[in-house]
């Protein structure tokens, strides 16, 4: 099945009237994999929070289209169900609503009316993703993310992840607080996603993680825009030698979004 195509053109982000995103511009399309990189304060978070409608952060320039469809015309809910997923850095705890609960509505949310997963085809699928990401099945009846650990709750994020499917997921640090036994679980379930009829946009800020997905495309954010894109080589150098290059080719004084080269 064909992917869908996630466009973003010269996008332009404030929050309490700074201006954080200043003219980003990036296409994703179904089988690949896009990891954005860069220096606190540089945006990255941002472009995830904008494209899926957190109320904080406003448009004030630019289109975010899917399948030519205006993203910004949808309500959060609506871009959920036309098939963005953001997998959180910050997952909310929400108690009284077991994970097994949320998810299955969540499942439900997107099909339609009258074709509502089976309980029995749920549970099959929810236990085989849960084996696959090496989760406790007594999470699934814990209230959501309530008590969790840091490791926990981003397993619980891709767990979300593997069971709605989305047609473009985007990833905001997933690999944040993981240890490397947990990284290296986390890593097996985004990658085994991935295929033609899926997309991700991987925001991190260490190239470790990268070294269990391999990205199709790498991104630089420095003041707010992508200032440089490669292949998983531009990852490597990073690794090897921070972003001082980077700043030096490119005359780039400060690095911080809302801040002057």
């Amino acid at each position: 099945m064909a992917g869908s195509t996630l466009e973003i053109k010269d996008l332009h982000v404030t929050i309490e009237d700074q201006e954080i995103l200043k003219g980003v511009n990036l296409t994703i399309t179904g089988g690949e994999f896009h990891a954005v990189m860069g220096p606190n304060g540089t945006g990255k978070s941002t472009l995830a929070a904008a494209i899926m409608g957190h109320p904080k952060y406003v448009i004030t320039k630019g289109s975010i289209l899917l399948d030519g469809e205006d993203v910004l015309e949808m309500e959060v809910d609506e871009r959920a169900k036309a098939g963005l997923f953001l997998a959180m850095q910050y997952p909310s705890e929400i108690t009284g609503v077991t994970t097994s609960d949320f998810l299955r509505s969540s499942v439900n949310a997107h099909r339609e009316e009258g074709n509502e997963i089976s309980l029995m085809k749920f549970i099959k699928e929810m236990d085989a993703a849960m084996d696959y990401l090496e989760m406790d099945k007594n999470m699934a009846q814990r209230y959501l993310n309530t008590g969790f650990s840091g490791g926990e709750k981003k397993r619980n994020e891709i767990l979300q992840l593997m069971m709605i499917k989305p047609a473009i997921g985007i990833l905001d640090e997933i690999d944040s607080g993981l240890d490397i036994d947990a990284l290296k679980v986390v890593s097996k379930g985004i990658n085994k996603l991935r295929d033609e009829s899926f997309g991700c946009l991987i925001i991190t800020h260490y190239q470790r993680l990268l070294e269990y997905i391999t990205p199709d495309k790498v991104h630089v954010m420095m003041q707010g825009r992508v200032v440089k894109s490669g292949g998983p080589e531009l990852a490597q150098r990073l690794e090897a030698e921070g972003y001082e290059w980077i700043k030096e080719e490119l005359g780039i004084e400060d690095e911080i979004a809302g801040q002057k080269a």
